[in-house]
């Protein structure tokens, strides 16, 4: 059935934000509580961010695994069932995690909690895009990934007012509040064309049988990797880049991710309009990219500043990244419906994923260079690679997304 309504301010959109919102306050919890809860089971001092590191990895791990899980199943079962399926298991993950009692479980816990968030964002975003006219779609995409990342905030509030253990119950009981609401929300009426036809559909192979597509997967993936060498190493490990560049006064972390997601949801929502504005989804990345990288600059020039000054340039590096929601779009809009859904929730958690190779190269730099001079070393490689990769990436803004991949 099609969705009639084709206001950028429709159920889906509506819902699909809400659903992110969830996603993201699951996602960033574990950075915002990662010293208090860790220092409960009793780490203390270099292996509260060694064990940290660890546990942020194995949850990208679920995530990467889980990417390719939900959207070989949003292209074969359909959208709606993905968000329906995902949001049960990562709220039990979350519940579960308020009851861990050592560093092995909490890495186990956080592993399937990551699987189950890895659906959320690729099948709201496939569901808006496939919904809305293409004269909208990137703005709907956009107020999605926008108000959704305002979870991030929303945790480090919450974290304020109570222990980390009821911040995870908290989860998990937003993520079954948002069962319900999903209830209104329609399936996609492209999904729904093909969905008895004899199509291939959620074939995670047809992205490397031919050499365009592989091509086009590729430099999808590689273009969003600025965005978790930003949020997974510079603003998760603030506290102990901080500690190296002297800064004066004590940082939080977790102030760190609000003051990030603050800037990048108003980057997301921005990049929307920045890019109907362009008439191009590569121009408005190409402005965020110069915004990151100057901000990269000035975060490791931060020698004996004061801890304000670092939340600064937190949110000036959160707003350069505030490109996730065209970037998964751009994913999605290079691929015929029938894979759509694969490449645009596997797309976001492979750069979610590679946050264990861009957080491997970060630690194996430190034996030879230092933890600092390491830090922008990897940045500088990161950026270099997506900025070649968004060169080879193809426009697709306005493009007609009603056809199949054969």
């Amino acid at each position: 059935m099609e969705q009639k309504n084709h206001s950028v301010f429709n159920i889906a959109v509506i819902v699909g934000a809400l659903g992110y919102f969830v996603d993201i306050y699951d996602l960033l919890l574990f950075s915002i509580i990662r010293v208090p809860s860790l220092k409960s089971l009793g780490l203390q001092g270099d292996e509260v961010a060694k064990q940290g590191l660890h546990i942020i990895n194995i949850q990208m791990l679920g995530l990467l695994l889980g990417g390719i899980l939900w959207g070989i199943l949003g292209d074969k079962k359909g959208r709606l069932k993905v968000l329906y399926a995902s949001i049960i298991l990562y709220s039990l993950g979350n519940i579960a995690n308020g009851f861990v009692q050592t560093v092995d479980q909490y890495a186990a816990v956080r592993f399937i909690t990551g699987v189950g968030l890895a659906g959320e964002l690729g099948a709201g975003i496939t569901l808006v895009s496939e919904l809305l006219p293409k004269n909208k779609r990137g703005i709907g995409t956009s107020l999605v990934a926008g108000i959704g990342l305002t979870g991030a905030v929303f945790a480090f509030f919450i974290k304020q007012h109570f222990e980390w253990r009821t911040c995870y119950f908290i989860g998990g009981g937003l993520g079954f509040l948002l069962l319900l609401l999903r209830v209104g929300v329609l399936e996609s009426g492209m999904f729904t064309d093909i969905a008895k036809t004899n199509v291939r559909k959620g074939n995670f192979l047809m992205l490397f049988t031919n050499g365009k597509r592989i091509k086009k997967y590729l430099t999808a993936i590689l273009i969003g990797l600025p965005t978790w060498y930003v949020i997974g190493i510079l603003i998760s490990f603030s506290d102990k880049f901080a500690e190296k560049m002297h800064i004066q006064g004590t940082v939080d972390p977790g102030k760190s991710v609000m003051f990030a997601y603050v800037a990048i949801s108003i980057g997301d929502v921005a990049v929307g309009f920045i890019s109907q504005a362009f008439k191009s989804r590569k121009k408005a990345v190409y402005l965020f990219y110069i915004i990151t990288a100057l901000s990269i600059i000035w975060f490791f020039n931060l020698q004996g500043q004061s801890v304000s000054t670092l939340y600064i340039v937190a949110a000036l590096l959160g707003f350069g990244t505030g490109f996730w929601a065209i970037f998964v779009t751009m994913a999605a809009e290079q691929f015929g419906t029938n894979i759509r859904a694969t490449v645009a929730t596997t797309v976001p958690n492979m750069v979610r994923g590679s946050l264990n190779l861009v957080s491997a190269l970060f630690t194996y730099l430190q034996t030879s260079s230092g933890y600092l001079k390491s830090g922008w070393i990897t940045g500088i490689v990161v950026m270099v690679i997506a900025i070649v990769s968004l060169m080879f990436t193809e426009e697709t803004y306005g493009k007609d997304l009603n056809y199949i991949e054969t």
